[in-house]
Order: structure tokens, then C-alpha cells, then sequence
């Protein structure tokens, strides 16, 4: 099945952004773009400069966020070397600075690079702590591949990468769509083409993870013929070791741990500790919170510290 995103999900920015959320704003235009504006709309003013190391991260951090908040929050950028006379009426001495103006009036600030965590707060709370329409566009995409529903997830996900095409949750849930639908093939070629930085967020592994699991499970043989081998001779460690990946692969993980559980417990140094390390690799696939992944760990480590 080839999974077919449409026009609206692969073109333009999220639906309802504002274009102008992001402005340049001068001494002529501040009481127009920030003092008037914030009465209707929080506005953060960044202060920064050409040469200004830690402006180059955090100016185009801030624009990401802005404009994930579609219109909730607006962003002016002021030039303090063009400047400087605004830059002096509200003290600013050094670069980046950056304010938050609420009803005419700079009601937050912080000095230097911040965090994303630090900034998404920062607008958090201007926003009264609202969700950006951006994270509430993930969760709806996560229920509905939940659901089961991985063709819809995707036109979700694939707008959010639009928006913002580094965002790790959209890409590892776009990853997890074409595992879904089969196309492990587009999933691998995915993955091959990440930065390594963005490879390396825990989402994308984990979304990896049930990519090389869905590989393996391609290669193996029929689940019952596999159930068959085992029951003729429970010791068969490669037979059970191929019916637990042909089980995941077929969407069954409870039962595909249990057969991987019951290796280590028979002989856990088998294969250079195939079955434990093949439980990580489930593991990180189903996601750390996942509740089988919590009590599956705890067995884990009861037979293996037993």
C-alpha cells in the first residue's frame, strides 16, 4: 500500500499560521508592530546583532516556536546596531535580549541563548499555558495511528515536518506510519537520510528500532510452521529466536517478549545474548513509558539478577 499524502499536508506551513508572525521591526515601526499589536496578541522582541554568536541559535529557535504557536504569540526582530536608540530606551546591553510584551507593556525578559525547553515555556507563559497548535496537531496525529489509522496519522505528521522539518516527534511518527503500511522500505530510506543529530533524538531511535525489528520480521519464516519447530523441541533456540521476531513483525510483541523472555531464562548466553539484547531493541521500539515495555523490564531483570 503506498502511502499518499495530499497537497495540503506537503505544501505551505500549518494550517491557519499567520505569515507576518515573524517581522523586523525598527524604531519607526515598534509602537505599530509591538506596543499596539501587544494589546491584542503577545509579542517577543528580540534584540540581536550581525555579530552575535548566540543570536544565530537563538533567533531561528525563537521563529520555530513563533510559528508553531500559529498566531497565538508574534515575533519582532530588532537590529540593535541599527538601532541603538531603542535598543537604549529599554536598557539593553547586551545581545540577544529578549522581552515579552503583553498589553503594551514588557511583562518577561531573559538575557543569551536559552533552551528550547526554556523558550517553549517562556511562551507557555504568555500563552497561559496553552499547548501550540503544533503539539495538540502531534497528539491527535499519535492517537489516531494509535488507532490504527497510519494513512491519516501521516498527512498529520508530514504537515508539522513542513512547519518544523528537524521536529523529532513528527519524524519518528511519520517513520512509525510507514512501518504501519508496509512500506519499510521508505521507512529505511527515511532514516538513512536524517542528520545525525536528529538520528540520535529518542523518538527517531525508537521509531528505528521498530524499522530494523520490522526488517528482521520480513526475513523469517511462517509463524506457525516456527511454533511447530519449538514444540517439537523446546532447546531450538534459533527456531524460537525466529518466531519471536516473525511475531513482532506480524504485530504481536506481548507474545513475541514472551518467547524472548523464555530464551534468556533457558539459556541466556545463547548467540552472544541474542534474546536480551533483541528485548532492548522491543523495547526501544514500543518506547520506554509503553506499558509492556515497564513490566517486561521488571521480568527481565528477575531472571537475569535472580
Amino acid at each position: 500500500m503506498a502511502l499518499i499524502l495530499d497537497n495540503e499536508a506537503t505544501g505551505g506551513g500549518a494550517a491557519g499560521t499567520p505569515a507576518d508572525v515573524v517581522k523586523d521591526v525598527d524604531t519607526q515601526s515598534f509602537v505599530a508592530d509591538v506596543i499596539e499589536m501587544s494589546m491584542n496578541t503577545p509579542v517577543i522582541v528580540d534584540f540581536w546583532a550581525p555579530w552575535c554568536g548566540p543570536c544565530k541559535q537563538l533567533t531561528p529557535l525563537l521563529e520555530k516556536l513563533v510559528r508553531q504557536a500559529a498566531g497565538a504569540v508574534r515575533l519582532a526582530k530588532v537590529n540593535i546596531d541599527e538601532n541603538q536608540a531603542l535598543a537604549g530606551q529599554l536598557r539593553v546591553q547586551s545581545a540577544p535580549t529578549v522581552y515579552a510584551f503583553v498589553g503594551g507593556q514588557p511583562v518577561d525578559a531573559f538575557v543569551g541563548a536559552q533552551p528550547e525547553s526554556q523558550i517553549k515555556a517562556f511562551i507557555g507563559r504568555l500563552t497561559g499555558g496553552a499547548p501550540s497548535p503544533v503539539d495538540e496537531m502531534l497528539d491527535h496525529a499519535r492517537q489516531i495511528l494509535a488507532s490504527g489509522d497510519a494513512q491519516s496519522a501521516a498527512q498529520f505528521y508530514s504537515q508539522v515536518l513542513n512547519e518544523d522539518p528537524v521536529n523529532a516527534t513528527a519524524i519518528a511518527g511519520l517513520i512509525r506510519c510507514f512501518v504501519a503500511l508496509g512500506e519499510i522500505g521508505a521507512a529505511r530510506q527515511m532514516i538513512d537520510g536524517l542528520e545525525p543529530d536528529v538520528a540520535a533524538k529518542e523518538d527517531v531511535r525508537a521509531a528505528a528500532s521498530a524499522v530494523e525489528l520490522a526488517e528482521q520480521g520480513s526475513d523469517t519464516g511462517d509463524i506457525a510452521a516456527l511454533r511447530a519447530q519449538v514444540a517439537a523441541d523446546a532447546d531450538d533456540h534459533q527456531a524460537r529466536y525466529d518466531l519471536a521476531v516473525a511475531l513482532y513483525g506480524a504485530g504481536q510483541a506481548e507474545a513475541a517478549i514472551e518467547e524472548l523472555l523464555d530464551m534468556v531464562r533457558r539459556d541466556r548466553t545463547w548467540n552472544e545474548e541474542a534474546a536480551r539484547k533483541q528485548l532492548l531493541k522491543v523495547f526501544d521500539s514500543l518506547g520506554a513509558s509503553d506499558p509492556l515495555t515497564v513490566a517486561s523490564r521488571k521480568r527481565l531483570s528477575s531472571i537475569l539478577f535472580s
